[in-house]
């Protein structure tokens, strides 16, 4: 029984359509659905249903499907512990991550880790939406903010600073606010991957709260917003490591420091613990030596 058919049937239940299936397996279509039907005329019998909108298994493929996804995962684990055990971590590693914090805070670690992994096949995209893991066929993505409740597994890099900011221009123009209730009356941009709708979160004696705004320009890349923000458009909430060099140039500058701003947690999310590829399994030891919470707020300039 050729495994590569197992393998397809097993990814085309997971993810209930031939194409999705095949992108995951990084075949073709065709060559996904001829895998399928040597299975079922090698075991004289249909394993799935197929409709116009969803490929699912029937009865005797559901029972199969039982039995194969959990030998194909248990080979697959016996495998990686043999190639950990007698070779370095090689093969491919697919990482998703945000723009900024990848070349402002993480860049520096992933050349470490290169260098300690050579035979890692490292690929990075870079992409402020929230990838899907699964989907589009990453090992692990490095997630900014809360995290949904999803199967994914996370493990916390650290948490990172965040702060008001505005140009001296804005300022100049416009004032500062000084308390959260003259937030809606300042042009705020807001970035759109935030929790809520149209508010900001502030931290009070220890107790989040969340505040409306008025945002005249929305968007999920932090770099446009920074570049709003330093072109006078109006205030913007950012992690603290976007804007540092600005803020010690003097072109932005801090909005409403006596209030403080919650702290964004960042994750590296990873789809299974017991079917770790060598190569992940190298990345996921390296991050958690990692000691990344070493910033204490520079000495800035107030607006």
């Amino acid at each position: 029984m050729d495994i590569k058919a197992l393998r397809a049937f097993v990814a085309i239940v997971e993810e209930g359509s031939f194409t999705a299936a095949a992108r995951r397996l990084r075949l073709s279509k065709a060559m996904c659905s001829k895998l399928i039907s040597d299975l079922e005329a090698d075991l004289g019998a249909r394993l799935l249903m197929r409709t116009t909108r969803a490929v699912k298994p029937n009865a005797a493929g559901t029972a199969f499907y039982a039995e194969i996804a959990d030998i194909l995962a248990r080979l697959d684990a016996a495998a990686e512990g043999v190639r950990a055990s007698t070779q370095r971590p090689s093969g491919p590693l697919k990482l998703s991550a945000p723009v900024q914090y990848m070349l402002n805070v993480f860049q520096p670690h992933l050349l470490r880790f290169m260098r300690e992994f050579p035979e890692i096949r490292l690929e990075t995209v870079l992409d402020d939406s929230r990838s899907d893991l699964v989907r589009d066929g990453f090992d692990a993505i490095i997630r900014i903010g809360p995290l949904d409740d999803s199967a994914l597994h996370a493990r916390r890099l650290h948490d990172v600073p965040t702060l008001m900011v505005a140009s001296p221009a804005y300022i100049r123009e416009h004032g500062a606010p000084a308390h959260p209730a003259e937030l809606r009356d300042h042009a705020c941009l807001h970035y759109s991957n935030l929790r809520g709708s149209n508010t900001w979160p502030l931290s009070i004696n220890g107790e989040v709260s969340y505040h409306k705004i008025n945002p005249i320009f929305s968007s999920n890349n932090t770099e446009l917003l920074r570049l709003m923000a330093l072109n006078g458009q109006g205030v913007a909430l950012t992690p603290r490591f976007h804007v540092e060099d600005d803020l010690r140039q003097g072109l932005l500058l801090p909005v409403m420091p006596d209030y403080e701003f919650p702290r964004v947690p960042v994750n590296v999310l990873y789809s299974s613990r017991k079917n770790v590829s060598a190569a992940l399994a190298a990345f996921l030891d390296f991050i958690g030596d990692l000691r990344l919470d070493a910033d204490a707020p520079p000495d800035l300039p107030k607006a």
